[in-house]
């Protein structure tokens, strides 16, 4: 077996744990760009993803803590889609991707990681980014570090507002 180095995990490892929902936290501190918070509308928000499957993997969700897509107001349904779509420009901007994985999974059956608070993903796909590593090594390789992808993308996301 062959070490895979990936050094930035450690500040993962060794932070300060956040007690409770953390999509209910991190709007609630001052520090977004540490969060990697890149939009606050008036009922939702943009954070990239920590744990992304790709470059420019971001996450779309309401401040309302909610499980349930149904239980959405009118006024989080359509700013959560409007952010979706400021996600995609941004994304196309900043990585120019060939196409886009974007959806729900609700409920831990459905595949959610946080299930107790609904988030949309918007990840970001390139023709021909499968390749051995996933199928044989069980490995993802993201080629740029997030602080790096969020000032890109923090960018894109300001001059379009």
């Amino acid at each position: 077996m062959e070490p895979l180095w990936a050094p930035w995990r450690l500040e993962y490892i060794v932070a300060e744990k956040v007690e409770g929902c953390i999509f209910c936290a991190f709007p609630g501190q001052d520090h977004d760009r540490e969060n990697h918070i890149l939009h606050r509308g008036e009922h939702s928000y943009v954070i990239m993803n920590a744990f992304p499957y790709s470059n420019g993997h971001l996450l779309v969700l309401p401040y309302r803590h909610t499980a349930d897509l149904s239980s959405l107001t009118d006024e989080e349904s359509l700013e959560i889609m409007q952010l979706t779509q400021a996600g995609i420009r941004a994304i196309r901007e900043v990585c120019n991707p060939d196409g886009f994985n974007i959806g729900i999974n609700q409920g831990v059956a459905g595949g959610a990681g946080i299930a107790e608070h609904l988030h949309l993903h918007i990840v970001p796909r390139w023709s021909g980014d499968t390749n051995f590593m996933p199928v044989c090594a069980n490995v993802k390789v993201i080629p740029e570090a997030l602080d790096e992808t969020y000032i890109k993308l923090k960018a894109a996301f300001d001059r379009h507002e």
